[in-house]
């Protein structure tokens, strides 16, 4: 299995996000026993967004996954990026 880590750049509308946020949420922790290792927001960034890590075969395989992510499927999110990771130290590392 390769390591994918995913970056999420989200719209510029709290509203929106938050009446989102409980489904988004829920969606991702169905991922939890299976391909997400590990979720959430970005602090201090300049513009709103998330890191996701996963465990999966292949970058398709992740793309799957995100594209059923409520925040994709109501376009809250304007940027998304996902790199194959070669985790070498700490808790991700093989």
């Amino acid at each position: 299995m390769l390591h994918f880590a995913v970056q999420y750049t989200y719209v510029e509308d709290a509203a929106a996000l938050d009446a989102t946020r409980p489904a988004h949420r829920d969606y991702l922790r169905t991922l939890l026993d299976g391909p997400l290792l590990a979720a959430g927001p970005l602090v201090g960034s300049p513009l709103p967004g998330a890191l996701l890590i996963f465990r999966a075969e292949s970058a398709d395989a992740v793309v799957t996954l995100l594209d059923q992510d409520p925040f994709w499927t109501e376009r809250l999110i304007v940027e998304r990026s996902v790199e194959q990771w070669n985790p070498v130290l700490g808790v991700f590392a093989a």
